[in-house]
């Protein structure tokens, strides 16, 4: 085991003399030990009850037979951090989780980890890491929260951020929102739409590095404990067979979380974090291929932002194994991989059924016949830009309008909340780019308050940075080349009419070559918003939203 290093031998007395400072007895030592990667805090409303999920870890551990020891793993509540410069600091806690994480996990010699997060880069970061050290690994997390009522109607965080948007344009009372403030959030847990915590939570199931119902579960159901103390079991059998995160998380396994990613109707944030996953992992993961399996994958739910129904209605439909098992009607699935459960996917779905066809579409009855997310090129973006497509209005799968261009987000939102934005208009943000924000910011803000001000069918928006899982409409990001390195995001002039096609995956600005090349030639870099601390570094070192914002060090 790794850890004699730390535990056995002559050469070790002082390493033990430090255990036992912990209060650990020799019993315990000899014992594997397994770190539990606590993502607790009391700031993050999807991470209030970790500290329950991984004292239930531990007793899985123990009960096991192995030595379970917590240590920790930040986490940023991206609905606090929206519309101001938090969010700037989201997306960059991704590599800081897998790197702390690495450290923690080779400098104590530990010989397996069950990893407890639960919100938005938390689960990707820990999955970078659990490629990284590949150690034997699985994955719980704190589960969803459960869905507000408001007025008669289940509600979650998207709708109180839509509200606010509609008391700009008049059509909601200070009280009516008042209301939502007070309900739409009724427990912790992670926000109860199909967002980036729970689509990453759902795709550990997809990828294999969970257990059946780690995406589904609500938080506060006692199923949840239980599922706990089961992976802290678990994670023992996975050290017993040598079963590590870099066996289950190969190239047919990524395919197969994109799958499920298409048929769930994912966060677009997905397409930044499947690549960075797969990157850790060696396996280098092109996004192009997304459209690929997308053209084979039908769409088969439409949970809210898309449409009516939340988390707690697809685990009570049968879970992402129901999903899994309807995309075995085609052979849409790699079924003979291996997994943490320490079986094959096809064995941890033979049993799977879906309990309800109105939130699992069947197979043969999908929502559309193509999946939930598409990749866009075209002159405007000619590495890629990414779109919810189950998230977008029929008269809006195919768009010209006029530019209206913004060189940050907050210009953009007065302009929103102002009235200054019209139908037919096509809204640019950027320069919020990895580089240019630095950190990518989300755009819910912009996105909910053209929908709450009942543009949504008509005004579509674009933009170098990202979109929460929470927004919905003709909203699309990533675009690459990013304006800070000279894209042409950053040539686009007020008034230039852009072109959107969803179906054919293109987005173009119609201006001729020639003005392009003008433009470009005029075009100089800004200078740096950040210039010390973690972003400034991070801004030299990030790649693009289509690389999935990865590190590079070269």
């Amino acid at each position: 085991m790794r850890s004699d290093s730390v535990t056995k031998g002559m050469q070790q007395a002082p390493h033990r003399s430090l255990f036992n400072a912990l209060g650990l007895t020799e019993e315990e030592l000899s014992r594997p030990l397994v770190g539990i990667v606590s993502s607790y805090n009391e700031i993050v409303p999807g991470h209030m009850n970790l500290d329950k999920i991984v004292n239930a870890v531990k007793q899985g551990v123990a009960m096991a037979g192995g030595t379970p020891i917590v240590f920790p793993a930040i986490a940023v509540c991206d609905g606090i951090a929206m519309g101001h410069i938090g969010m700037k600091y989201s997306l960059v806690t991704r590599d800081l989780i897998c790197d702390s994480t690495e450290c923690m996990a080779l400098a104590h010699a530990f010989d397996a980890l069950v990893m407890v997060p639960n919100c938005d880069k938390n689960v990707p970061g820990l999955l970078m890491a659990a490629a990284r050290v590949n150690i034997p690994t699985v994955f719980v997390s704190g589960g969803p929260m459960l869905a507000g009522h408001v007025k008669g109607r289940k509600r979650s965080l998207s709708s109180m951020f839509e509200a606010v948007g509609s008391y700009s344009a008049g059509t909601m009372t200070e009280e009516d929102v008042r209301e939502f403030e007070n309900k739409v959030c009724p427990t912790c847990g992670s926000c109860s739409g199909m967002y980036t915590a729970n689509s990453m939570n759902c795709l550990t199931e997809a990828i294999g590095m969970g257990l059946q119902g780690n995406g589904t579960i609500p938080a506060v159901y006692s199923e949840r404990i239980k599922l706990a103390k089961h992976a802290g079991m678990k994670v023992m059998e996975l050290l017993e067979k040598n079963i590590r995160p870099r066996d289950i998380m190969n190239e047919k396994a990524f395919m197969n979380a994109l799958t499920v990613d298409m048929a769930l109707g994912c966060s677009t944030n997905t397409m930044l974090h499947i690549p960075a996953i797969a990157h850790e992992a060696g396996v280098e993961l092109n996004v192009d291929i997304a459209n690929e399996i997308s053209k084979r994958t039908p769409n088969l739910c439409h949970l809210a932002p898309a449409g009516p129904t939340y988390m707690e209605d697809l685990n009570e439909a049968g879970g992402v194994y129901a999903v899994m098992k309807e995309l075995t009607k085609k052979d849409l699935l790699y079924t003979d991989l291996i997994t943490a459960t320490g079986k094959t996917v096809g064995e941890n779905i033979e049993n799977a059924v879906n309990r309800n066809p109105e939130v699992i579409r069947p197979l043969e009855n999908p929502y559309s016949q193509t999946g939930g997310l598409a990749i866009l090129k075209g002159n405007l973006a000619p590495d890629s830009g990414v779109v919810k497509r189950s998230a977008v209005v029929p008269e809006m799968m195919k768009h010209q309008g006029p530019a209206r261009v913004f060189d940050c987000e907050e210009d953009a939102i007065a302009a929103i909340k102002g009235g200054k934005i019209v139908a037919g208009d096509v809204v640019v943000i950027r320069y919020e780019g990895p580089k240019g924000g630095p950190g990518m910011r989300e755009m819910l803000n912009p996105t909910s308050a053209i929908a709450g001000m009942g543009l949504g069918a008509s005004v579509a928006l674009i933009t170098d940075g990202r979109f929460s899982g929470a927004s919905r409409g003709a909203s699309i990001g990533h675009v690459s080349p990013e304006a800070a390195v000279g894209g042409p995001i950053a040539l686009v002039e007020e008034g230039d009419i852009i072109s959107i096609d969803i179906d054919n995956c293109t987005l173009d600005v119609l201006v001729s070559d020639e003005e392009m090349a003008k433009r470009r030639a005029a075009w100089q870099p800004r200078e740096p918003k950040v210039t010390t601390g973690y972003l400034a570094r991070y801004a030299k070192l990030v790649t693009s939203g289509n690389r999935g914002a990865i590190l590079e060090y070269k």
